[in-house]
């Protein structure tokens, strides 16, 4: 049964436009807090569910905070608040604190004038499907506040930074530090920007911050994972030894190295996956998704290490990992799940555990990045007014099948519709770029076509 308000990473969209409004976001909170009443009778009758809320730097952040406190308490919720905080922050202190579920306010990598709401389960991981079907069921029942000796209360948590960069220290080797590094960090104006750089700062790193500064309207502006042109420049600027962009809120990574050349999600999951593979610690496979590039598969394959794709999605990685019982998957966009440190995917861990590689093997990011050459990729993003079911559509089938003749097994094709943007994706990789060029502009054309 499909979900009418949750997509792939909770639910996202402009604000002022339904579902996010004040209004909305206020229900939701109040339906969010009588699943996890009624899921808590457990608890002793004078023993509220508590419920952790952080958020990024968006302006809209402030209003959203406020309308879904106020659903909480009405519910009879307590809540607990960080201010800003990267989404597995509060992954993390979820967990840490034993509270029933954390919110993030956020909307990823999105600009400003979007935001959203994600979840996470007492365990520090995304809300299962069957709860977010409960949630979206009492969306449409009338809200009835609890009487006031039963609303919830709600308290500011302090000391919430300190508590994660500990965190995310503690996940790096003791035997190992980062002296004599010099590294750039492209904090995106978003919550990484007051806790990655201590991170790396305390851990022996001398630290250079980018695009730190959030005024609540920079968030992801020209900085971090999706315009990281530049953190290039910087890296090469100020003669650095490599450079890490985060996202708007925390979950993806890239790297530079010292050149000035980017390192995607796939290629920083291959330097950890090939660590851990030559240690003896890699337990089990990887986990990718359908984006992952083709050359990594073919590397893995060579190296003999199981490689599996799941749909695109961090929770659908997740899911295959929890399945297969391995450890480590990501995707090329920068997501990468390590779950020996981390219930969730977190780009400064991730950051960390390629910077834990690099020093165990005396090597470079420069050095380490020339191990796998990705295939050509093309994706082109297509904005639409309606989706298609593209896999019917026999317009679009045909100049499939046709392209799929021309890359003769050296290549793939991916068309998809966005879970997070009303967008469609064609995505074409093979091991010709010129011919993977023409022949996504192919695709693409008939697919935005077909969908007008």
């Amino acid at each position: 049964m499909g979900k009418k308000y949750f997509g792939t990473d909770g639910i996202r969209g402009q604000v002022g436009r339904s579902p996010i409004t004040p209004e909305f976001v206020m229900r939701l909170g109040y339906a969010a807090g009588r699943v996890l009443a009624s899921a808590d009778r457990h608890l002793a009758k004078d023993k509220r569910p508590t419920v952790l809320i952080g958020k990024d730097t968006r302006i809209s952040g402030y209003m959203l905070e406020s309308a879904l406190q106020a659903g909480l308490c009405a519910a009879g919720v307590n809540v607990r608040l960080t201010g800003p905080m990267p989404t597995p922050a509060i992954a993390y202190l979820t967990r840490a604190l034993r509270a029933q579920a954390g919110i993030v306010i956020s909307a990823s990598h999105n600009p400003f004038e979007d935001n959203g709401i994600k979840f996470f389960s007492s365990l520090g991981t995304k809300l299962p499907d069957e709860v977010e079907h409960q949630i979206e069921a009492e969306l449409d029942k009338a809200m009835e506040v609890m009487p006031s000796v039963a609303l919830g209360q709600v308290k500011r948590i302090d000391d919430a930074a300190g508590r994660y960069v500990e965190f995310c220290k503690s996940t790096f080797p003791n035997d190992l530090d980062l002296r004599g590094l010099k590294i750039v960090l492209d904090c995106a104006n978003g919550a990484t920007y007051h806790v990655a750089p201590p991170v790396f700062h305390e851990l022996g790193a001398k630290v250079i911050t980018i695009a730190n500064h959030p005024d609540g309207l920079n968030i992801n502006a020209d900085s971090g994972t999706t315009h990281p042109q530049q953190l290039c420049k910087a890296v090469v600027e100020h003669q650095a030894d490599l450079g890490i962009a985060f996202d708007g809120d925390g979950d993806r990574v890239m790297m530079v190295d010292a050149a000035g050349n980017l390192l995607d999600g796939d290629q920083l999951l291959y330097i950890i996956a090939k660590h851990r593979h030559q240690q003896g610690t890699l337990v089990g496979g990887v986990a990718g998704t359908l984006m992952t590039n083709l050359a990594l598969e073919h590397q893995f394959n060579h190296m003999q290490i199981t490689f599996e794709r799941a749909k695109v999605g961090d929770r659908y990685v997740r899911e295959l990992l929890v399945k297969n019982h391995w450890q480590l998957g990501g995707e090329n966009s920068g997501h990468i799940l390590c779950l020996d440190k981390h219930t969730s995917g977190d780009g400064i861990i991730a950051a960390l555990q390629v910077l834990a590689a690099l020093n165990a093997q005396n090597q470079t990011l420069l050095e380490a990045g020339q191990a796998l050459k990705l295939y050509p990729q093309v994706l082109i993003n297509l904005p639409v007014k309606q989706r298609i079911d593209l896999a019917k559509n026999e317009a679009v089938q045909a100049v499939v099948k046709k392209a799929e003749q021309s890359l003769n097994g050296n290549g793939r094709i991916l068309l998809r519709a966005s879970g997070t943007e009303l967008k469609l994706r064609v995505m074409v990789e093979g091991v010709d770029g010129k011919l993977v060029s023409q022949l996504a502009d192919e695709i693409a054309e008939v697919v935005a076509k077909e969908a007008k």
